[in-house]
């Protein structure tokens, strides 16, 4: 009795913090549909709302209704610690426990490579959904295990759901993943758009045709101006006959957006942010409406799911609360206004990590991408945990020989979408998870010049066939003066495997170069190394401000 009435007032507290649209079709279920959505977990288990406030909210909504499905729209096993200890393991093994139906894979469900992803395919309860997604290589088909989608039946209504995983994986995961004798033997029918549109429109048409009276589509997608042309809205405006879709990958916390489709019918568009900060929530009523929104504070908890992540995180709790180093500072991945500065601007913890690289590799320049700075360090105590936070992807320290061409490039390749402007709508201006932080060299990027780099249909680099913006580029002698680079001179880049040996950023001239080292240490062992030996385990002195390393005019 005590628990029905908790649930009861959840319920109305829910109810009152649901916002969202709905729109009006004239298929009507016997009862409520409910289906809930996360997307951009990165491991956030216990975070905001959290799986056992999902698991709750979940029962409460299952008391109302007997159709409740569960779905994820991706990137939920990598971004912290009890990710990369497990390589997702951990992850899967608790959305068992809650309960999904359906997944889709994002970009970094394939950090720890594709065949662990498939492993986790196999170990996960729920259905994994993509239909955009082919296998040309000459192993078994491991696709066979994924569908392009699945229609249930609840009542005497069909729903159709379609999953969806943004063409830019070849690129934002590591490129070599997806290949095999040096070719890629995966396709996410990326290009120009074209081909993207008319898979994801051939599969409507087809569970059209098998009688759904209701497509929703599961994307990782986002809305970020670097995903054109596979944004949510660029999907919504060039197909027809999709109701909704639950978005992902640019952690964009959208409620709900209207957008207009190809035939000029409305669908409904809804993203829930990140680390479980919202409960998404679909509502295909009785009455015939369709209501999308977002459950923003939920307090309460499943005691089963609560135990069960206590479990986990013993198993682990003792390395992962080791203290490493302290700080009287916070190094952070945002400004004071929350904009992410590691993907378009100078930041203290984009400066700290490329010294590490620099200093521990023993390199001339050391360079990280913003995209693979993922967590901030604390002010105070900063523990191992913290540190894996950083970098969870489990890639490795690499150095190799370089041209001074090739550090302009890189550079280049980086600055594609940089702004003279911070912040656009309250998100970063120009962001870019290719923008190279740096240590041992400096540079300006020159916003009024257009970006010229050209890349093929894999976004991988071709050349730059105009203008660069990326001028003045220093590097720092053995004097400790920075002097004009060398384009024809040789330099030592400490960076990751990713980047130097997996393409990352759309970088393939670096196939050729030599290494000094090949695939070192893991990076966030790099950075606690860093941390102890080099900084004596504090941070303060020399990261209490940027240097000017990267200028943007």
């Amino acid at each position: 009795m005590k628990k029905t009435l908790a649930y009861v007032l959840a319920l109305v507290t829910a109810m009152l913090l649901l916002t969202g649209c709905s729109d009006k079709k004239t298929e009507v279920p016997q009862e409520d549909i409910v289906i809930l959505y996360t997307n951009d977990v990165h491991c956030g288990i216990d975070e905001s709302i959290g799986y056992a406030g999902l698991a709750s909210y979940k029962k409460m909504m299952m008391e109302k209704t007997p159709y409740v499905a569960l779905v994820d729209c991706g990137d939920a096993v990598q971004g912290e610690y009890i990710g990369a200890v497990s390589e997702g393991e951990y992850i899967v093994d608790i959305m068992n426990e809650v309960g999904y139906d359906f997944a889709i894979p994002g970009n970094h469900e394939f950090d720890y490579g594709v065949d662990r992803f498939f492993h986790l395919v196999d170990k996960s309860e729920a259905q994994y959904l993509a239909c955009n997604i082919k296998y040309t290589g000459k192993k078994d088909n491991p696709l066979e295990k994924i569908k392009p989608y699945e229609i249930v039946t609840y009542g005497d209504t069909e729903v159709a759901y379609i999953g969806i995983s943004t063409p830019e994986t070849l690129s934002k995961s590591t490129p070599t993943y997806f290949m095999e004798d040096g070719e890629f033997v995966y396709n996410f029918a990326e290009g120009d758009g074209t081909e993207f549109y008319t898979t994801v429109q051939t599969y409507i048409d087809e569970c059209e045709e098998k009688g759904a009276d209701y497509i929703i589509l599961l994307g990782h997608l986002g809305d970020a101006m670097e995903s054109s042309p596979y944004t949510s809205t660029e999907l919504v405006s060039n197909i027809s006959g999709a109701d909704v879709v639950l978005d992902a990958h640019s952690h964009s916390t959208v409620s709900c957006r209207i957008i207009k489709d190809k035939s000029g019918e409305e669908v409904l568009v809804s993203s829930t942010g990140t680390k479980l900060a919202n409960i998404g929530k679909v509502v295909i009523s009785a009455s015939g409406t369709i209501s999308v929104g977002l459950v923003d504070f939920y307090d309460f908890k499943d005691e089963t799911i609560s135990k069960y992540i206590d479990g986990i995180k013993s198993e682990y709790e003792e390395e992962m609360n080791r203290v490493v180093a302290k700080s009287d500072i916070a190094l952070s991945t945002t400004n004071e206004a929350g904009i992410r500065l590691v993907r378009n601007r100078e930041s203290t913890i984009g400066n700290f990590c490329a010294d590490a690289y620099r200093i521990i590799g023993n390199a001339d320049v050391g360079m990280v991408n913003g995209g693979g700075i993922r967590a901030d360090l604390p002010k105070g105590d900063i523990t191992y945990a913290d540190v894996v936070a950083v970098h969870p992807y489990g890639n490795t320290l690499c150095t190799a020989k370089v041209s001074g061409q090739e550090i302009a490039d890189i550079l280049e390749i980086g600055a594609v979408n940089t702004t003279a402007e911070v912040e656009e709508n309250g998100l970063a201006a120009g962001e870019n998870g290719s923008f190279m932080n740096v240590s041992g060299i400096k540079y300006t990027i020159d916003t009024s010049i257009e970006s010229s780099v050209v890349f093929d249909d894999k976004d991988f680099f071709i050349e730059v066939a105009g203008e660069r913006r990326v001028k003045d580029i220093m590097i720092l002698n053995d004097a400790g003066e920075y002097e004009p680079i060398k384009l024809d001179g040789e330099y030592v880049l400490a960076s990751h495997n990713y980047l130097l040996k997996e393409k990352g950023s759309g970088a393939t001239f670096f196939d050729d170069n030599e290494f000094i080292i090949d695939e070192g240490m893991s990076d966030y062992q790099m950075l606690i190394n860093y941390l102890t030996d080099e900084l004596k385990g504090n941070l303060s002195e020399k990261y209490s401000d940027v240097e000017g390393r990267i200028t943007i005019k």
